[in-house]
């Protein structure tokens, strides 16, 4: 198996020093490194120059780098192919775990109730708002909230005031602009603990646990429970994802998050050659 990594803007032939560690780690453990070009791989026509210092026929490979959109994804796994190098996560995997309509149905036992729109006119998310029901909420597109803007582009205090929530929702798609991506997703807000917990499975089994990026130092609870949520992540099939969890104020742990593990931020206090031993 091949790591394919983005490559040093200033130093094309090294990896970016976001993700040097990890390729460090992997070639320690005997595999391959390629680097490809980010930039590239998010314009429209850039995915053959994108992968140009990939080697031909190397066989099969797992990305870890920066977001792509699932189109973008899906023009540099064909770049790939025709380089005679396969991608263990399709196309096709790699939408359904980096955008929430994709995993919701599969999770929807452990995770807050949600309704989304596609596209983000405003006929369609008061339709989603009423569907999901008055009481509060939290808004994200099909990829990413805007967590840092959270009383002005992120928590609904009352969908029963659509006039009010749309004001949250028309702020949010302007803070994401041209990244906007899929339509509006309304979430029942919970409340949760100060700490997420990030998991990370292989062929649908867990393989690693460990805090989440944005509170990298806090461990994650010794002995933390996955029965409910492991035949769950299991038949979605994926090859290789992220789970968040959070604890719930009455105790229950509750799935914030699935996303693609070559697209999910490892945090810096996770060791390296653990999470490649743990991944691989």
């Amino acid at each position: 198996m091949m790591l394919l990594v983005p490559a040093d803007p200033l130093r094309p032939r090294r990896p970016d020093e976001h993700f040097a560690a990890e390729a460090d780690a992997a070639r320690a453990a005997g595999l391959d490194v390629a680097v490809v070009d980010h930039d590239a791989l998010s314009t429209a026509d850039g995915a053959a120059s994108g992968v140009a210092r990939v080697p031909q026929d190397a066989g099969a490979a797992v990305y870890r780098g920066w977001m792509l959109r699932a189109g973008q994804y899906t023009a540099f796994a064909g770049a790939l192919a025709g380089r005679g190098v396969g991608l263990r996560t399709s196309a096709a995997q790699y939408r359904q775990a980096h955008e929430l309509p994709g995993w919701y149905a599969a999770l929807s036992d452990v995770t807050p109730p949600t309704r989304w729109t596609t596209g983000g006119d405003r006929d369609a998310f008061e339709r989603a708002a009423t569907a999901l029901g008055p009481g509060p909420a939290v808004l994200r597109d099909y990829t990413k909230s805007m967590k840092h803007y959270w009383h002005e582009a992120v928590y609904i205090p009352d969908l029963a005031d659509l006039d009010a929530a749309w004001a949250v929702a028309a702020r949010f798609r302007e803070l994401r602009d041209d990244e906007f991506t899929g339509g509006f997703v309304l979430r029942r807000f919970e409340e949760f603990g100060p700490a997420e917990v990030r998991t990370w499975w292989v062929g649908g089994m867990c393989r690693l646990v460990g805090p989440h990026p944005d509170t990298p130092h806090d461990a994650p609870p010794a002995g933390l429970d996955l029965s409910a949520v492991e035949p769950l992540v299991a038949a979605l099939r994926l090859p290789f994802v992220t789970v968040d969890l959070a604890l719930r104020a009455d105790g229950v742990w509750r799935v914030i998050e699935l996303g693609d593990g070559q697209v999910s931020d490892r945090p810096g206090t996770v060791d390296p050659e653990a999470f490649v031993a743990a991944v691989r």
